[in-house]
């Protein structure tokens, strides 16, 4: 039977904070206090999650971010928070925020390109043009 949920939801379970940062795939972890007297009491181990203003180099602003120290870690080898987002899969990066800051980096980076093309003929058409004068007055004067 299928899923309704989409696919990177399928890959792992996530808890809901996790939902609204970078976490990385980093969960909650469960274990035991085991002190000296060895009477175990249950715990719990969060994710060290930190707020940072990361820059985005194409959206040219800085978005505010839930973070984890292993995904800061991550975007520093990568090299910038829009190559961490480009070269992960959607799967591994287990966040509706991540996806959507995504989404809005290739919506840009494509507007970015079809505006480039349309640039280039235009550019091409002058510079034809100019040469074109330019042979033309020296055979003139020739």
């Amino acid at each position: 039977m299928l899923s309704a949920q989409p696919a990177y939801a399928l890959a792992r379970a996530t808890f809901k904070r996790a939902q609204r940062g970078l976490f990385g795939g980093k969960h909650i972890q469960f274990g035991n206090n085991n002190p000296f007297s060895k009477k175990k009491t249950r715990r719990n181990w969060l994710p060290n999650v930190q707020n940072k203003n990361l820059y985005s180099e194409s959206l040219s602003q800085f978005i505010e971010v839930k973070v984890t120290t292993a995904v800061l870690r991550t975007i520093d080898k990568k090299g910038g928070l829009d190559k961490y987002l480009l070269e992960t899969r959607d799967k591994n990066l287990f966040s509706e925020k991540a996806l959507e800051l995504k989404s809005k980096i290739i919506k840009h980076n494509n507007r970015k390109a079809r505006l480039q093309a349309k640039a280039v003929p235009a550019a091409a058409a002058a510079a034809a043009e100019a040469e074109v004068s330019v042979t033309s007055a020296s055979s003139a004067s020739a």
